[in-house]
C-alpha cells in the first residue's frame, strides 16, 4: 500500500515548526511508529507495505532479533572506540565475514557510515595506491566514470556520478578531472541489429578512446556499476563488457573500482554483482544491504593488489572518519550478513528471481506501454512509454 497523498497530510505550520531540515520544507513526513517484516506503521495507525526496502536497504525486512540482540550485546560491550587507536571483535567479524564472501578474491574491507562516504574514500585509496606503486604515478590524476550514473551525493561522489538532475545545482563545484563515456545499456545503446559481442567492442573501443584522449598514464580508475540502479533502472551489463573494460584499464595501469552500493550484498543472486562477470575489482564500494538499516553502514572491499602495495609502501591509508569501524554498525552488519549466508539468501534471490523474471515478462512484454523488462536476481526495472514514440 502506498503512503497516504502528501496533499490530504500537508500541514505547513507543523513542518515550520519541525526542528528537523527534511527534504522538504513545506510539508512534514509521515511518521514511523513502528517496523516488523515487511510493514512499516505510521503514527495514524496505518500500515505501509515496504516493497522496497526504503532506498533498497532493509534486506531482512524490520525487527530481526538476531540483529537486534546483535547490536545490544555490542552496546553492552563498546558501544563507541576511535578507529584510530582501537578495533573490536564486531569489526574483526565483520571484515573476516566480508572477505570469506569473495572467495578470498578481496584482502580487506574498510567500513564506514554511508555510501557516498564509500565512494569518496574509493577515490581517495584509488590515488593513493599510485603514489605507493614503484616508481609512484603522481601524474595519475583523473577518473573516468559513465553517463546516466549515480555514485552518491557529497562532492566527490557526486561529481563521478552522471545524473544530471542531481548535480545541476552543484555543477560549478563539482571536479573537473572526471570525464564520462557510455554506459552499457543495451535497450537504450545498442545499435539495430548489433550483436552484443559488437556492441562490447564498440563500448571498450569507446573507454580506450577516452584513456588516449586523457592521456593512459594520468588516469587513476575507471569507475561503474555492475548493475545500475537509480539512475537507469536495474540495468546490467551485457555478456563481456566487464571482461572488456578491465581487459583496458590492465592494460593501462589504472584501476577498475565498481559501485556495488546498490547492487550487492545477494540482490543480484550472488552476494556480489562481479561474482557473475568474470571479473575481480580493484576496489567494490558497498552498502545499503551490508547492514540491512539496522545501522548506518558503508564500506570498501580492496583486493590484494591495492593492500600489497599500501603494505609495501607507507603501511597506512591516508584517511579516516570519527564514525570508521564503529562498533555497533559492524556488529549489525556482521549478523546480516550472517544470516544473509545461513539462511542462503543469495540462492534464494536467484531462484526467485529468475520466478519474477518469468512473470514480468509473462505479463507485461507484449503490453504496447513496455518498452523493456531487463535485471538480474531480484532486481528487475520495467520502462515504460508514455507511447511507443516516445522516451521512457
Amino acid at each position: 500500500m502506498l503512503p497516504p497523498s502528501r496533499s490530504t497530510h500537508d500541514d505547513a505550520e507543523a513542518a515550520k515548526k519541525s526542528g528537523i531540515l527534511h527534504r522538504s520544507l513545506r510539508t512534514l513526513p509521515l511518521k514511523v511508529v513502528g517496523a516488523s517484516g515487511n510493514y512499516l506503521t505510521l503514527s495514524n495507525g496505518q500500515q505501509i507495505f515496504d516493497a522496497t526496502g526504503g532506498a533498497a536497504v532493509s534486506c531482512l525486512g524490520h525487527g530481526d532479533k538476531r540483529v537486534q540482540e546483535a547490536v545490544m550485546r555490542q552496546m553492552n560491550e563498546a558501544a563507541y572506540c576511535h578507529s584510530l587507536f582501537f578495533s573490536t571483535s564486531a569489526a574483526e567479524a565483520l571484515g573476516n565475514e566480508l572477505i570469506a564472501g569473495t572467495d578470498g578474491e578481496m584482502a580487506k574491507a574498510f567500513i564506514v557510515s554511508s555510501g557516498s562516504e564509500a565512494i569518496e574514500a574509493a577515490m581517495k585509496l584509488a590515488r593513493q595506491y599510485h603514489l605507493e606503486t614503484t616508481p609512484p604515478q603522481p601524474g595519475r590524476i583523473n577518473f573516468i566514470a559513465r553517463k546516466e550514473s549515480y555514485h552518491g551525493t557529497t562532492l566527490g561522489s557526486l561529481s563521478l556520478g552522471g545524473h544530471v538532475a542531481r548535480r545541476a545545482l552543484f555543477e560549478p563545484m563539482l571536479l573537473q578531472n572526471i570525464s564520462r563515456v557510455s554506459p552499457c545499456n543495451a535497450y537504450r545503446g545498442k545499435k539495430e541489429g548489433e550483436s552484443d559481442e559488437d556492441y562490447v567492442v564498440r563500448l571498450a573501443k569507446e573507454l580506450d578512446d577516452e584513456f588516449q584522449r586523457l592521456g593512459p598514464e594520468s588516469v587513476i580508475a575507471f569507475v561503474a556499476e555492475p548493475v545500475v540502479g537509480a539512475a537507469l533502472g536495474c540495468v546490467p551489463s551485457v555478456p563481456g563488457y566487464f571482461k572488456a573494460v578491465k581487459a583496458i584499464c590492465d592494460k593501462y595501469g589504472a584501476l577498475l573500482i565498481m559501485d556495488e552500493i546498490m547492487s550487492g550484498m545477494g540482490r543480484t543472486g550472488t552476494l556480489h554483482a562481479w561474482q557473475q562477470e568474470g571479473v575481480v575489482p580493484d576496489i567494490q564500494t558497498i552498502g545499503k544491504g551490508l547492514g540491512g538499516g539496522y545501522a548506518p553502514v558503508a564500506g570498501l572491499l580492496i583486493n590484494h593488489r591495492v593492500v600489497n602495495a599500501l603494505y609495501k609502501g607507507t603501511g597506512s591509508f591516508s584517511h579516516g572518519q570519527t564514525y570508521q569501524g564503529h562498533p555497533m554498525a559492524c556488529a549489525a552488519a556482521a549478523e546480516v550478513q550472517r544470516i544473509i549466508r545461513e539462511d542462503k539468501l543469495c540462492e534464494n534471490a536467484m531462484a526467485m528471481g529468475k520466478y519474477l523474471e518469468e512473470l514480468l515478462k509473462n505479463s507485461l512484454a507484449d503490453h504496447p506501454n513496455v518498452g523493456d523488462i531487463r535485471g538480474r536476481g531480484l532486481f528487475w526495472g520495467v520502462s515504460i512509454w508514455k507511447s511507443p514514440e516516445l522516451t521512457d
